[in-house]
């Protein structure tokens, strides 16, 4: 480096390693972080240290936002967001452990069952945000909107990339099994897939069934019968029935516009 070189010069060149780098926050703030250092008094070990340090934030806040992104949730929903009075008991009681994202260590299911409307998705979801800011890898999906991948990959020759791709994430949440009936061949690509993440991964599973009556949208009942036993091996089950979420927001509703 020439001694005469202007700040100018060295400001741009420094810009340019930042952008070969992949150094973004550098590149956007380096004239804010040396006039911070020069007020502060930094000397060059403070001032790299910083400079490093603000540059891994960045880097980690990039890649929390890319993992929500990459869940594809439909909504956004967080755990400071539920009515914990509201919630059906047990999921009132499991709440704090399940807070603290262990059973995705333990690659433990949880299957979240019971009537419409009682915050299965919402408790999932914001399980699955959780996680995410946690560092893990997440996919939502809908059991029908899966049914329709896997047909397509198998068609298109492409079924092994998706089965390798599903079994790496640390946490599927597969939500409104039971809304939509499956023949034979459905279910069975569906129980196959499924089977991949058995006592490996988490999968989370909300339902308006309970067990009892899967046989209604998958006849097979041998099917039905391992389907159960792989998802529910040390699996946490929550029993969600209680009064509905939105049923109560309609009434309040009403209420006001009388």
């Amino acid at each position: 480096m020439e001694q005469n070189e202007n700040q100018d010069s060295i400001r741009e060149r420094i810009r340019a390693y930042a952008f070969d780098l992949k150094l973004p926050l550098v590149r956007r703030d380096i004239d804010l972080l040396i006039q911070q250092g020069l007020d502060e008094r930094w000397n060059l070990w403070m001032f790299t240290a910083e400079l490093l340090r603000q540059e891994k934030e960045n880097r980690s806040e990039n890649q929390r936002r890319h993992r929500i992104k990459n869940a594809a949730f439909p909504q956004l929903r967080y755990l400071n967001e539920i009515d914990t009075d509201a919630l059906p008991p047990e999921a009132r009681k499991a709440l704090p452990n399940l807070e603290t994202l262990d059973f995705i260590k333990e690659g433990r299911n949880l299957i979240l069952y019971g009537n419409p409307g009682t915050g299965k998705t919402h408790l999932a979801t914001a399980l699955g945000i959780a996680a995410c800011n946690a560092g893990y890898s997440v996919l939502f999906t809908s059991v029908p909107r899966l049914l329709t991948q896997i047909r397509e990959c198998r068609n298109a020759m492409t079924l092994r990339a998706l089965e390798n791709k599903f079994e790496r994430y640390d946490m599927v949440i597969c939500d409104e099994f039971g809304y939509v009936s499956c023949d034979k061949a459905g279910a069975e690509m569906l129980f196959n897939h499924l089977s991949l993440r058995t006592d490996k991964k988490t999968t989370v599973i909300t339902t308006n069934l309970a067990f009892n009556r899967w046989d209604e949208i998958i006849a097979d009942k041998v099917l039905v019968t391992a389907m159960v036993d792989r998802l529910t091996h040390k699996a946490i089950l929550l029993n969600m029935t209680g009064k509905s979420y939105r049923m109560k927001e309609t009434q309040d509703m009403i209420n006001k516009q009388i």
